[in-house]
């Protein structure tokens, strides 16, 4: 089986790949993989949307589940909905079609996020209240245009 050379060295490919796209040098172009590499690069940014949408929604259940919790651990779900909040909205101004995708990554991150934080909400010590999963709403509880709220922490 003789390797190419994205196989041998995927920078180097790119590289050529980018040249030959930059001289119009259609011809002599590795189309399959281009094509590969075009669709996973789609996939990347959905499945990082997705992630950050993950881990702002299960932060912001907590901050309305668990409200009884300690400031302290209060404060650090406040800094992640921030962070993770910023980088959904980062997301989304770099790269606008991604604002079609919404909905939808936001239905696929709920019950991933939902999941976690019944998790987190378990290892609650020190005499902190543990909530139940049927605590947690089967369904989003927030609209996008809560989630996307640089004001909203889930209350």
């Amino acid at each position: 089986m003789d390797k190419t050379l994205y196989d041998h060295d995927f920078q180097q490919w790119l590289s050529q790949t980018v040249q030959q796209l930059q001289n119009r040098q259609f011809e002599g172009l590795d189309i399959e993989h281009l094509i590969e590499e075009l669709t996973e690069l789609g996939r990347s940014e959905k499945n990082a949307l997705k992630s950050n949408l993950t881990i702002l929604l299960a932060h912001l259940l907590k901050l309305r589940v668990q409200s009884t919790a300690p400031e302290t651990m209060q404060r650090s779900w406040y800094s992640s909905v921030i962070e993770h909040r910023q980088r959904v909205l980062d997301s989304l101004e770099g790269t606008p079609s991604l604002k079609t995708f919404l909905v939808e990554a936001m239905e696929q991150a709920y019950p991933n996020a939902r999941k976690i934080a019944i998790k987190e909400g378990k290892l609650a010590k020190f005499g902190i209240s543990t909530p139940s999963g049927a605590d947690y709403p089967l369904s989003c509880p927030f609209s996008i245009q809560e989630i996307l709220d640089e004001d909203f922490y889930g209350g």
